[in-house]
């Protein structure tokens, strides 16, 4: 009896304890995520999807707040610096969370350390394509036709992000003379690219496959270790012969470094659990991603992983941003 006592008193003292009743409590009041980058775009749509599922799994309403900025830097500073526990959120993932840290040295926030891996969500597959001029349709055909016509192709992509690293790693990988052309955005280069104004990029499958199915651009080669479904003649980069090259775009949501373990628990299961609603997965594939559930530490190991390949491609390149 005597023990029952004791152990009913630990469990008042501790849920009594400083936090303990708020973690208990979980979640009380308004969650914000931040995406940082502009609305409308597919991570943005993504990011609300989703939130619609998790805010009635959760049963407390969510509100998204596009902080877009400096690659989205911007909002990643802010989420860092936020209270720890629970209520703001960051929407990161490869080009925030690996990219970034492998360019950015002197941040005054660690892209890395400061932030807790939460819950994975989608990946997002990489595409190598060219202008409808291109003759070439085969990633050693472009490669061939560059090193005849050195210094006048061009490629595009916002600094910074994946989609600039792979366009460089194929550049030192085959030493070939093609100028990269810095872009505020990747609609932007795309609509160039269509228009001819410049003559390959590597973006994302979840903007470019309209684009690709209906001829406006063609693919060389998917970034993936296995062909895509949707186009399913197009090669995969290392069947074309170049190993080692950003494979998917991973994204899901993020809390400031402190934010306590039984939060991210929560967080984490309910993001899993939404992921698991078949109306939810056909909505993500429409947009051209892949809903991927994982625990907190599987996303966190994943960027962590990530992070030192990029490093590994700056390095090699010998890539800087401004």
């Amino acid at each position: 009896m005597l023990t029952r006592i004791c152990l009913a008193a630990l469990t008042c003292l501790w849920l009594s304890a400083p936090g303990r009743a708020e973690e208990a409590a979980y979640p009380n009041r308004l969650i914000k995520i931040v995406v940082p980058f502009p609305p409308g775009g597919p991570t943005d749509t993504a990011a609300r999807l989703v939130v619609q599922s998790l805010s009635a799994t959760l049963g407390k309403s969510i509100i998204i707040e596009n902080m877009a900025g400096a690659g989205g830097r911007t909002g990643s500073k802010a989420v860092a610096s936020a209270t720890p526990d629970g209520y703001t959120l960051l929407l990161g993932g490869t080009n925030l969370n690996a990219v970034i840290p492998a360019l950015y040295k002197k941040l005054d926030y660690d892209p890395v350390e400061s932030f807790v891996a939460v819950a994975s969500i989608a990946t997002d597959a990489g595409v190598m394509v060219v202008a409808p001029k291109i003759a070439a349709k085969t990633v050693n055909e472009f490669v061939a036709y560059a090193k005849s016509n050195p210094g006048k192709l061009q490629y595009g992509s916002a600094p910074g992000l994946a989609s600039h690293l792979a366009g460089e790693l194929l550049k030192t990988r085959t030493g070939i003379d093609i100028a990269f052309i810095p872009y505020r955005g990747g609609a932007q280069a795309i609509t160039d690219l269509i228009a001819g104004q410049i003559d390959m990029l590597f973006n994302n499958k979840s903007v470019l496959l309209p684009l690709i199915q209906d001829g406006k651009l063609r693919a060389l080669a998917v970034t993936t270790a296995a062909r895509l479904p949707e186009i399913p003649d197009v090669p995969t980069m290392s069947e074309s012969g170049f190993d080692g090259f950003p494979s998917e775009s991973s994204y899901g949501l993020l809390a400031p470094v402190g934010t306590p373990a039984p939060i991210v628990e929560k967080l984490n299961a309910a993001v899993n659990d939404s992921l698991k609603s078949p109306t939810l997965q056909a909505s993500l594939a429409k947009l051209g991603i892949e809903g991927k559930s994982r625990t907190a530490q599987e996303f966190g190991a994943l960027l962590r992983d990530e992070a030192r390949k990029y490093d590994t491609i700056v390095k090699t390149t010998g890539i800087t941003v401004d």
